[in-house]
């Protein structure tokens, strides 16, 4: 299919900006252009706050089954719709055309869980100490909510938001990435399309930090929540916290691997294989630090390397394709500069280290095995498909190092010890590990860091409580 231009989203009506000026969208497996989203402007943007205060007090009128029966008929708007949204995924992001499509069929899960959970949204009856009061805790939604998605997961880390927040009965102003366009807009018309009133989201595209820095302060956001690096999130978090916004973070991860002395090797690499290179290792859980024991060291490496070198990688359109390229040039810059750095400091490289030799933004699947703790990949986030290795002979020594950085989003860990999983899952600083098994994050839990890599969720009914204000309530009759 074709891939269309993207427009404003404002008060129920796609538009183009004020000023009319728009970006171009590339293909990251051609380098081509292929489209142009549109670029808002100060004029944009007053006009996306002031219709979401109107939607804001349409939907936070409306009865939560109401607003469940809208969000339920978007998540069915978007699964039948999944194979052609998934198409303007790939196109706009790279990644497997499988990938693209799960990810737009899991948009409709989430949107579900958060519609049922907009239904359990309870407040409490507390008993007095003056036996003629009423006491009671009601629960808000907190107003409008100013939400800035990223480039690596355009539909998954915007219906996360959205859910939470619509469920919660709050409107929002989606601030999505400028680089995959098509594929947010596409959520957003499902949930037009499915009858949202007019004004509940607001959809635009522009300066990132123009449009921080003018959403935030306003008067009319009571919410922030972001999605991206570390550093953006800290001077975001800084300004909000200046204008006493509420503010939820999911920021930077450098996940660790930990591979015991009794692992499922097999297991270990089929599971963390197809986790470290899907979407091209640019997945903020993506695990990048490979602490494996080294009586099983060899064998790890081995069969991680078959793995990676087994992998097709190609245009994301092309059936059989398994890793896609990056999202930019910047990330290849990134993993030459990470790959010579490691080289120079003693790292092996096993399989992968360069880029592929055809048009687009292609990097092999790269192992590296004994990789000193001083190698910049060790110490940042790579956001790309290069996994890099050390061993170590003591369980406590992998939990230091695990602990280490100040990153703290995502762990693995394969054992066939109760006892140390038990210890790796009190000990490790993480928001979320997963023991003998690949990543699984579902709508119904927790999705958040600590640490550096942030707080809040955007998971479970933490994401709606975030989306609430608390109030308590006392009545004496006169």
């Amino acid at each position: 299919m074709g891939y269309p231009d993207t427009q404003l989203f404002i008060n129920g009506q796609w538009q183009d900006a004020a000023d009319g000026r728009t970006l171009a969208v590339h293909n990251p497996a051609t380098g081509q252009p292929i489209g142009r989203v549109a670029h808002a402007g100060i004029t944009d943007l007053d006009r996306a706050l002031a219709t979401a205060q109107k939607g804001f007090e349409a939907w936070r009128a409306l009865a939560a089954v109401e607003r469940a029966r809208i969000m339920r008929r978007a998540a069915t708007l978007m699964r039948e719709r999944a194979d052609a949204i998934g198409t303007l995924l790939t196109q706009e992001q790279g990644k497997p055309l499988v990938e693209a499509r799960g990810e737009a069929a899991a948009a409709a899960d989430i949107l579900e869980w958060f519609a049922d959970e907009g239904q359990r949204v309870y407040g409490r009856i507390v008993p007095a100490r003056n036996p003629a009061a009423h006491q009671m805790v009601l629960k808000d939604p907190v107003g409008v909510v100013a939400a800035f998605t990223p480039w690596n997961f355009p539909i998954n880390q915007v219906v996360r938001k959205l859910g939470a927040a619509l469920a919660a009965g709050c409107a929002v102003i989606v601030k999505a990435p400028e680089e995959t366009p098509a594929s947010p807009a596409e959520l957003v018309r499902a949930l037009a399309d499915a009858g949202l009133p007019p004004g509940v989201v607001n959809l635009v595209y522009g300066n990132p930090a123009e449009i921080s820095g003018y959403l935030i302060p306003h008067p009319i956001v009571k919410k922030v929540t972001f999605t991206g690096s570390t550093a953006v999130g800290k001077q975001l978090a800084a300004l909000a916290g200046q204008h006493m916004k509420r503010v939820t973070m999911e920021l930077g991860g450098h996940a660790p691997v930990i591979v015991c002395e009794d692992a499922d090797v097999a297991l270990a690499v089929k599971a963390t294989g197809s986790a470290k290179f899907r979407n091209a290792g640019q997945v903020c859980i993506s695990p990048t630090r490979f602490l494996v024991h080294e009586s099983v060291r060899a064998e790890f490496v081995a069969a991680l390397t078959r793995h990676a070198e087994g992998l097709q990688v190609g245009d994301g359109l092309q059936e059989g394709t398994r890793m896609g390229p990056l999202a930019n040039a910047r990330r290849v810059a990134a993993m030459k500069d990470f790959l010579g750095d490691a080289r120079q400091q003693g790292a092996r490289v096993t399989t992968g280290g360069e880029t592929i030799d055809r048009d687009g933004n292609f990097f092999a699947p790269t192992v590296l095995d004994d990789v000193p703790l001083s190698a910049r990949i060790f110490n940042e986030e790579p956001f790309g498909p290069v996994a890099a290795v050390r061993g170590f002979t003591d369980l406590q020594d992998a939990i230091a190092e695990a602990n280490r950085l100040p990153y703290g989003l995502a762990a693995y860990a394969f054992t066939r010890s109760l006892k140390d999983a038990y210890q790796l899952a009190h000990q490790v600083e993480v928001g979320m590990l997963w023991v003998n098994q690949p990543a699984t994050p579902s709508a119904e839990l927790p999705f958040g860091g600590l640490k550096d890599s942030g707080y809040g969720s955007e998971g479970g009914p933490e994401a709606v409580e975030a989306c609430l204000n608390t109030r308590a309530i006392s009545i004496t009759p006169v």
